[in-house]
């Protein structure tokens, strides 16, 4: 029988997950708009899928989950990242220790995400990059409170913005994919027509810098 790790992770092996994961990628790359080389710390890495995603963009990527089942499966798939397990609300580095942070479908799971994001904040000389379940989407319909998303919290960005207020001065961005999660024929043909600042998308990705931050 499959564990847990080895189960989470082939989701995004399938038709579904694959798709929502690039579109999910996709956008976190256009946003964050790194620079060849830069460190990045994934927060909730899990099996590290995104861990690796960014790893093959050029980052050198630590990531970092509580989740030492989840670890020890993503130290099986290669890949030059150093794994850490710890918490995301008490992160076990010095302020400014990495360039970025990410938390991607991460914080949703997160006590105090608020706490999380000034973690990040404090430990990025650059900025943080939060991937979120969006509560104003039709996949928050549809999934909201089951299976999968039973103890999922989903978020929007007046709430986002409640917990940019602890680390205010920074400049802010955000944008929005998967408006169908399906992720028929139909989605995949809307999908590219709908701009990334359309804010119905079930994927909410906010990009927040420092002043004067490269």
């Amino acid at each position: 029988m499959a564990s847990a790790p080895e189960q989470y992770n082939a989701w995004y092996h399938t038709r579904r997950g694959h798709w929502i994961a690039e579109r999910e990628f996709a956008l976190i790359m256009r946003l964050l708009a790194p620079r060849a080389g830069a460190t990045l710390l994934d927060v909730g890495t899990g099996t590290g899928h995104f861990a690796r995603r960014l790893a093959a963009c050029g980052f050198a990527v630590t990531g970092i989950d509580l989740d030492g089942a989840a670890l020890t499966y993503a130290h099986t798939k290669g890949a030059n990242i150093a794994y850490v397990q710890g918490d995301a609300q008490r992160l076990p580095f010095v302020d400014g220790h990495f360039d970025y942070c990410t938390a991607i479908t991460s914080l949703c799971f997160v006590t105090d995400p608020a706490a999380a994001v000034t973690e990040m904040w404090r430990v990025a000389r650059c900025g943080i990059v939060l991937g979120l379940l969006h509560r104003h989407s039709l996949l928050y319909r549809k999934k909201a409170g089951r299976g999968a998303y039973a103890s999922a919290r989903w978020d929007d960005m007046t709430t986002v913005k409640g917990w940019l207020q602890r680390i205010m001065p920074a400049t802010w961005c955000a944008g929005y994919a998967v408006f169908l999660p399906g992720a028929g024929l139909m989605a995949r043909l809307i999908e590219p027509l709908v701009p990334a600042s359309w804010p119905t998308g079930a994927f909410l990705a906010v990009t927040v810098r420092r002043p004067h931050a490269p």
